[in-house]
């Protein structure tokens, strides 16, 4: 009886770690590269960036803030007609192309202009990640980067 005993509980043991090893394993991990935002000529501005998911699940970016501005919100631009989202789709092993004619981030009534060469902090929030603040370098009104 006593042996019986000792097998269950391995087996419940090695079940359970079994389990919580399956979990750990299903979150995304994220990573921003190719920040930027160009310099504005008025009280708007755009933030462009990538969002990289080298995790096996997918996540969504729900909201961004920044102290440059109070209503910063994010869109999409289809049809040449741009409307706001409530949020964006970072696929698991996929990536979130926030780029120029695309889907953006917006920012409304700048409290201040950045000048090239400057950055501007913005907080990123996803549904299931940790929030990650970025740098947005700005970079001439004209500039658009090849996709990294």
């Amino acid at each position: 009886m006593n042996r019986r005993a000792t097998l269950a509980a391995a087996l419940a043991l090695t079940a359970g770690l079994t389990l919580a090893g399956c979990s750990a394993d299903g979150r995304p991990e994220l990573k921003v590269v190719g920040a930027f935002m160009p310099q504005p000529v008025n009280d708007m501005a755009a933030g462009f960036l990538v969002v990289q998911n080298s995790g096996d699940a997918a996540d969504r970016l729900t909201s961004v803030t920044s102290p440059i501005s109070d209503d910063v919100t994010i869109h999409e631009s289809k049809d040449q007609k741009m409307r706001e989202v409530s949020s964006f789709e970072v696929p698991a092993n996929g990536r979130l192309d926030l780029e120029r004619g695309g889907s953006h981030i917006m920012f409304m009534k700048l409290k201040q202009k950045p000048k090239q060469g400057e950055k501007v902090s913005v907080e990123l929030r996803f549904e299931k990640a940790d929030p990650i603040t970025v740098d947005l370098p700005v970079k001439e009104t004209t500039h658009n980067p090849k996709k990294p």
